[in-house]
């Protein structure tokens, strides 16, 4: 698998077209190829910024979350849950926002599906993938990982339950994240501060399982586990959740 980082000029307020920014700095795009995207530049082309100052961050997680924590007083990070992500502050980021709180996209998988039919047709390909990301983090582990908010073109789990692992035993539970571990492979190389690499192009990944179409409401429904089937339930049901005002 080759990961490819694409840099581009800084993206703020003015711009106002992903599409002309695609234009500008993708190259073409092969067959099999995976597009990645960071949120954020989505996020300041729609204009899904507030400035620093006008409104506490706690009242923008409250807005933005689906539920969340108060903020915890040593990292000044609310823990909330947002698309079925445990994640910061509910994505809601500081950095690169030059005075600006930067939220999320407000339909990422709208925009993935967007991008994927402009790539379809601009590129006359059948097989070709989207993932829009974002970062968090992992309890116990210093570090963001990279993990996607959307995708579409692929699909996003291999399930390998039923299958026999190199001994003969059958695996009863076992599925592969594709599409979060492609976002974690591209975050990594797109860097988290002053790259200014928000594009990258995913080549060479036999493991993808392509579809050429974007993905079904019961297939987005479908990555999602209930809570009270989550192997974590004991812990998320132990805090008092406060519900956001995007459940």
């Amino acid at each position: 698998m080759q990961v490819n980082v694409i840099k581009t000029h800084k993206i703020t307020g003015s711009d106002k077209d992903v599409f002309a920014v695609l234009d500008k700095y993708l190259p073409e795009v092969s067959e099999g190829s995976i597009v990645v995207v960071t949120s954020k530049i989505l996020s300041i082309i729609e204009g899904r910024v507030v400035k620093i100052g006008d409104v506490s961050k706690e009242e923008l997680v409250a807005q933005e979350a689906e539920f969340y924590l108060p903020a915890d007083p040593k990292y000044h990070f609310s823990l909330t849950i947002k698309n079925s992500l445990l994640i910061p502050s509910a994505g809601i980021d500081e950095s690169n926002g030059n005075g600006y709180y930067v939220l999320w996209p407000k339909d990422p998988q709208k925009w993935a599906n967007d991008i994927r039919d402009y790539l379809v047709k601009k590129f006359h390909l059948k097989n070709i993938g989207v993932i829009i990301t974002d970062s968090k983090t992992t309890p116990l582990r210093w570090g963001v990982t990279g993990a996607a908010i959307a995708y579409s073109g692929f699909m996003p789990l291999n399930d390998q339950v039923g299958t026999p692992d190199v001994f003969g035993r059958v695996m009863q539970a076992t599925k592969v994240n594709v599409m979060d571990g492609l976002s974690a492979a591209a975050v990594v190389v797109m860097g988290e501060s002053s790259e200014q690499t928000p594009l990258a192009v995913i080549e060479d990944a036999p493991f993808v399982q392509f579809v050429n179409r974007n993905p079904t409401a019961e297939e987005l429904q479908a990555l999602k586990i209930n809570l009270k089937d989550d192997l974590y339930a004991p812990l998320l049901k132990s805090v008092e959740w406060k519900k956001g005002k995007n459940d």
